[in-house]
């Protein structure tokens, strides 16, 4: 719930205070308002409802594997993952036009959010956990 309730609050945050235009912070690191109503990286831009339907489907079948997560750096991983995409989930099917709000700009990379960033820090987690022989999934 931390994430969702972070992630929702800067978004609506850099949806009030971005609408006028970008905001240098540093370097090549930019707040920047966009919508995005593709997956990741804007990818399918054309089907916003298709990507709230896989969206869903996706989050249901992680939250499943989440909730038969062994015990250490998998519940963290799952929580991140679930966190994140519940919260583009909401973000996407609260918004008219099923977009998701994107607001931190780094560079050439894609724009991305709060959530993304816990979304990708959860996969490396499992990916890291799963790499050194941590269990991700208990037996039972």
């Amino acid at each position: 719930m931390v994430v969702v309730a972070l992630d929702l609050v800067t978004k609506s945050v850099a949806r009030h205070n971005l609408a006028n235009g970008p905001h240098h912070l540093v370097g090549p690191l930019w707040l920047r308002l966009e919508f995005n109503s593709g997956f990741s990286f804007s990818l399918s831009r054309s089907a916003p409802t298709l990507a709230a339907v896989l969206s869903l489907v996706a989050l249901a079948v992680v939250t499943t594997f989440a909730l038969f997560s062994a015990p250490g750096p998998a519940v963290w991983g799952f929580g991140l993952l679930v966190g994140g995409g519940f919260s583009n989930l909401i973000d996407r099917l609260s918004s008219s036009t099923h977009r998701v709000t994107d607001f931190i700009s780094f560079s050439s990379f894609p724009t991305f959010n709060a959530a993304d960033v816990a979304v990708t820090g959860g996969v490396v987690t499992l990916l890291l956990a799963s790499l050194l022989g941590r269990r991700i999934v208990s037996k039972s």
